[in-house]
C-alpha cells in the first residue's frame, strides 16, 4: 500500500507535492519520491524515510517545474532494501516517463519475462511498478508510432495495459513535453481521486490516492477516477478522460481501506472513511450484544487511532461507558505496514501507554480495527492486564483475517495470519483476552453499502480468500510462501478461490 500524488500547476510545484505527501503519510513510511518536469528535463529525489527526513531545502530547490509524481511507499513487491525500488520510476523512451503506483500486480513475473523476450525492454529491479512502467510505455510506443502523441494514442495504449497487467494499480505518470496520464485497475481496487484548484492563469490538477491529499492542499475535490478510467492533462492544463476497461467488470475497491488504510477525513468512492468506521461501529454492536453479557463489560476502549469512530459508536448504541485508556505517541509509525515481525512487537509498546487509572479492577471490552498477525493485540491486551484490568475483551471491526491479500497489502503468506487454522475460543487464547468477537463480513460489506448502495461488492479476499482477478489459486498462494521462506498452512484456500473477472 502506498501513497501517489502527480500535480499539473501553473507554477513550481515540487511544495505542493511535498504537502500532499505529508498529508498521505500514513499510507508509506518506508521511502519517499519526487520527480518533476522542466523544460524537457525531468528532476528527481528519492530516499528511504519519511518525507520530512528524505527532503531538505537542497533537495527541494533542485526540483523546478510546473508538473511532477510524487509517491511514499510501503513495501510490498521487491525489496525495502533497495533506495532503486523507491519511487518515481524513470524510462527515457519512448518519450520520457516518471511513473508512480499503488497497488501490486499478480502476473508480474509473466509480464517481466515477455518485456524481455517479445518488447526488449530491460527490467533493472524485482519491482512490479517497474514492470508497469514498462508494459505501459511499449504500448505508448506502439500507440503513438514512436512519432506523436496524443491523447487518443495514451487511451489506445492504457486499453492495451489492461488487457496485459492483472492485480491491483492506481498510476499517476508524467510524460515529458506532454503532461500527466493517470489510470485505475478495471476493478478499481485501489483509490485514486481528481482535484481542481483554479488560478488567475487557468486551472491547476492534482491526482491523489486520497482526497485529504487534495484538500489540505487547497484544492477541492472533484471526483474518483473510475475502474478503468484514464486521465489525461496537457501542459496546457487542458483535461481528457476515457472509460478504457470492460465495462462489464465490477467495481470491487478494497474494504481493507476503509477499515484501516485511509485517513478518516478522506472521501473515497463516494464513502466518507470516518462515517464508514461509525457504521461499522453500529453493526459490531449488535454482533457484540449477541456474543458477551453486557453486564461484564464496564467501560469502552478503542486500540488509538483508526478504530476510535467504531469504539465510540459502539459504546453509544449498547448504553456502555467509554473511555480513553490508550494514549498513542504519535512520532511513532504505524506498526502494521512495519516491516519486520521483531520491529512491530518492539514498536507497541513504545507507540501506546495506558492509563492505570482507566483500567485498575474493571473488566474492559477494547476495540480496533483487526487483527492480522495478532502481535500488536496481544501485546495491548498484557498492557491492559498489567494496568489492572479484571478481564479483558476483544472485539475487531473487521472479520478474521484467514487469507493472503495480494493486492498491495504485506500479508502475503497464512502462516503469518493469526486467524488461519483457529476459531475465535483458540485466537481468544492466543492472544490472552477473555473474550472475542469479530465483525461478519456481510456486515462490513453492508456498513458501506449503506453509505454508497452503488458499491455492490468489494475486495475483502483477505477475509473471504474470493480473488476479484480470478488468478490466484494455491499455487500462487505457495509461490509467495516460498518467496518469503514461510511454510504455507495446507488446505489453504482451494474451496474459498472463485474467478469473477
Amino acid at each position: 500500500m502506498c501513497g501517489i500524488v502527480g500535480v499539473m500547476g501553473r507554477g513550481p510545484v515540487n511544495q505542493l507535492i511535498y504537502d500532499s505527501l505529508l498529508l498521505l503519510q500514513h499510507r508509506g513510511q518506508d521511502a519517499a519520491g519526487i520527480a518533476t518536469a522542466h523544460d524537457q528535463f525531468f528532476s528527481m529525489h528519492k530516499a528511504h524515510g519519511l518525507v520530512r527526513d528524505v527532503f531538505r531545502t537542497r533537495n527541494m530547490r533542485a526540483l523546478p517545474g510546473n508538473s511532477g509524481v510524487g509517491q511514499v511507499r510501503y513495501p510490498t513487491a521487491g525489496s525495502s532494501a533497495s533506495v532503486d525500488e523507491a519511487q518515481p520510476f524513470y524510462v527515457n523512451a519512448p518519450f520520457g516517463i516518471t511513473f508512480v503506483h499503488n497497488g501490486n500486480l499478480t502476473n508480474w513475473r509473466e509480464l517481466r519475462e515477455s518485456l524481455f523476450k517479445h518488447d526488449r525492454r530491460h527490467i533493472n529491479t524485482n519491482s512490479d511498478s517497474e514492470v508497469l512502467l514498462n508494459v505501459f510505455a511499449h504500448e505508448l510506443q506502439q500507440a503513438s508510432n514512436g512519432v506523436t502523441l496524443d491523447a487518443h494514442a495514451v487511451f489506445q495504449a492504457v486499453r492495451a495495459v489492461h488487457r496485459r497487467a492483472k492485480g491491483a494499480y492506481a498510476v499517476i505518470a508524467n510524460i515529458s513535453s506532454f503532461g500527466l496520464v493517470a489510470f485505475r485497475d478495471p476493478h478499481g481496487i485501489r483509490p485514486l481521486c481528481l482535484g481542481r484548484n483554479d488560478t488567475a492563469a487557468g486551472p491547476e490538477w492534482m491526482l491523489a490516492s486520497e482526497s485529504v491529499a487534495l484538500t489540505g492542499s487547497g484544492f477541492s475535490l472533484v471526483r474518483d477516477i473510475a475502474p478503468g478510467e484514464a486521465i489525461v492533462i496537457t501542459e496546457d492544463g487542458e483535461l481528457s478522460a476515457e472509460a478504457c476497461a470492460d465495462p462489464g467488470l465490477e467495481h470491487t475497491p478494497c474494504v481493507f481501506e476503509y477499515v484501516y488504510f485511509a485517513r478518516p477525513d478522506s472521501l473515497m468512492d463516494g464513502i466518507s472513511i470516518y462515517d464508514a468506521r461509525l457504521h461499522m461501529g453500529e453493526y459490531l454492536a449488535d454482533k457484540v450484544a449477541k456474543s458477551l453479557r453486557l453486564g461484564d463489560v464496564d467501560v469502552v476502549m478503542p486500540i488509538p487511532d483508526s478504530s476510535r469512530p467504531s469504539a465510540m459508536q459502539l459504546a453509544a448504541r449498547l448504553g456502555l461507558n467509554y473511555r480513553e485508556g490508550f494514549i498513542k505517541n504519535r512520532y511513532i509509525g504505524r506498526t502494521f505496514i512495519m516491516p519486520g515481525q521483531a520491529v512491530r512487537k518492539k514498536s507497541v509498546r513504545q507507540k501506546l501507554s495506558a492509563i492505570d487509572m482507566e483500567f485498575r479492577g474493571k473488566s474492559v471490552l477494547l476495540v480496533d480495527d483487526s487483527i492480522v498477525r495478532g502481535t500488536t493485540s496481544r501485546e495491548i491486551v498484557d498492557m491492559a492486564r498489567a494496568a489492572g484490568a479484571r478481564k479483558v475483551f476483544f472485539a475487531s471491526a473487521a472479520p478474521a483475517v484467514r487469507y493472503p491479500n495480494v493486492y498491495g497489502i504485506d500479508m502475503p503468506t497464512q502462516a503469518e495470519l493469526i486467524a488461519t487454522g483457529r476459531d475465535e475460543t483458540q485466537i481468544a487464547r492466543e492472544i490472552g483476552a477473555d473474550g472475542l468477537v469479530y465483525q461478519d463480513l456481510d456486515d462490513l460489506e453492508q456498513s458501506l453499502r449503506d453509505l454508497n448502495p452503488a458499491l455492490r461488492s468489494f475486495e475483502s479476499s483477505c477475509f473471504s480468500g474470493r480473488y476479484v482477478t480470478g488468478d490466484i489459486d494455491d499455487a500462487y498462494l505457495e509461490r509467495l510462501s516460498r518467496t518469503r521462506g514461510l511454510p504455507q498452512r495446507s488446505g489453504a484456500m482451494a474451496a474459498a478461490a472463485i474467478d469473477e473477472s
